[in-house]
């Protein structure tokens, strides 16, 4: 497995990821396989919510709770820490924990709701509306076709609270040859916009 190394002048970086029970379980493992294989960042809070985990399953055929985000990767990661969405008290649920942004791919409309409504009744809830209040990055990946004007309503909520909702929408223009391809350029973008920028990451150069 490659590694990317940022420069020197870059700090580590504590990233949160969260996943949720909308449809697009191969966007979080290769984000995750992304996170893990950067040398920029030096901590992965993983969070799957009780819907994902059947998700996961169904799309991945990838079954297991405490060990989830490992069986995603394929081996050990020293650096990986995964939570239960239940565990409201985990480091990330605290405004004092020095967490640099949190994304959440996919985000369901469910999580969209509670995070543009302020609440906080599990772990992916919590950790966001602190991403909120300390003024931390939030990138919401939702997922959902069509939208209704309550799904609309909340996106803007969200937007207006400091979120960054980022729908997860393919790339075509770069020839993508297999859904992993495709998942892993939208990887790419959303990284990039925490600056994070990874090699051979798809840039468009126009004639």
């Amino acid at each position: 497995m490659s590694h990317v190394t940022g420069p020197t002048s870059t700090p580590s970086r504590n990233i949160t990821l969260a996943v949720t029970g909308a449809s697009g379980s191969v966007y979080a493992a290769e984000m995750l396989r992304a996170l893990a294989d950067d040398n920029r960042v030096a901590k992965i809070n993983f969070v799957a919510s009780e819907n994902s985990l059947r998700v996961f399953a169904e799309e991945l055929q990838l079954s297991g709770r405490n060990d989830l985000a490992e069986k995603l990767l394929g081996t050990p990661c020293m650096k990986l820490k995964q939570h239960p969405d239940t565990d409201i008290g985990a480091n990330i649920a605290s405004g004092s924990y020095p967490s640099d942004a949190m994304i959440i791919l996919p985000c369901s409309m469910g999580t969209l709701a509670a995070v543009a409504n302020g609440l906080a009744s599990n772990l992916i809830q919590r950790a966001a509306d602190v991403c909120l209040k300390e003024r931390r990055p939030l990138i919401l990946c939702v997922r959902e076709t069509p939208l209704n004007r309550i799904h609309l309503r909340n996106m803007q909520l969200a937007s207006d609270a400091g979120a960054v909702l980022f729908p997860v929408i393919p790339t075509l223009y770069n020839l993508p040859q297999s859904t992993t391809e495709m998942a892993r350029q939208f990887v790419n973008r959303v990284l990039a916009h925490i600056d994070l920028p990874q090699p051979g990451a798809y840039q468009w150069h126009a004639d």
